[in-house]
């Protein structure tokens, strides 16, 4: 996972400099051990609620704020899913999710909340796997090996066309979508889309 970080580094930092001063009630769907807090710590008005399913990963991304230089008051960790996340409508300024669509039970119903908490003006900042091309090896590997990966990797679809999904969110502001490859990583889980959607 660590050579995977690295690789994906530079495009993270890419996508987290979209996020301004002014960004200062961010969520993060699918928070886990917390490895992006690190790109919120420079923002001292921050507030981020880093968001899971799994309670355990408090413990850690609580940690993983305290090492990124997160105020105890800058960070709060809730339970939830995104089919409902446990926020107000217009509340935020920016929902982060890196690899977490992929294993969301209803993709639609997650995108829809997303839209819904946040601010008008606000952005979507991603960093998703999808499907390799119809047609390819790949792609036929990945769809022999989706039902498997489903039950080992919590959940995770290697088929699923997340960049499509966004694309028709119907976000109002639109949406920029890039193409990745990620060399380090299992070839059964490339390529991958990041970019950001406008409210």
């Amino acid at each position: 996972m660590r050579s995977y970080e690295a690789e994906i580094a530079g495009y993270k930092r890419k996508l987290f400099d979209n996020l301004t001063a002014k960004a200062e009630r961010v969520l993060e769907i699918g928070v886990g051990t917390g490895p992006n807090l690190k790109y919120y710590a420079s923002n001292e008005n921050v507030c981020v609620f880093g968001m899971d399913p799994n309670q355990k990963m408090e413990k850690y991304a609580c940690e993983a704020a305290r090492e990124a230089g997160l105020k105890p008051e800058n960070f709060r960790f809730m339970q939830g899913v995104g089919e409902a996340i446990p926020l107000d409508d217009n509340s935020v300024d920016a929902v982060i999710s890196t690899l977490v669509l992929c294993s969301v039970p209803d993709v639609k119903q997650t995108l829809q909340e997303i839209k819904r908490v946040l601010k008008p003006g606000g952005i979507f900042l991603f960093i998703e796997h999808v499907a390799a091309e119809d047609g390819t090896f790949f792609r036929h590997v990945q769809n022999v090996l989706d039902p498997l990966q489903q039950v080992v990797a919590d959940g995770c679809h290697l088929t699923r066309n997340t960049g499509l999904y966004i694309a028709g969110a119907g976000f109002s502001g639109g949406a920029e979508i890039n193409t990745a490859a990620m060399y380090s990583f299992p070839w059964i889980i490339r390529p991958h889309v990041y970019g950001v959607a406008y409210k």
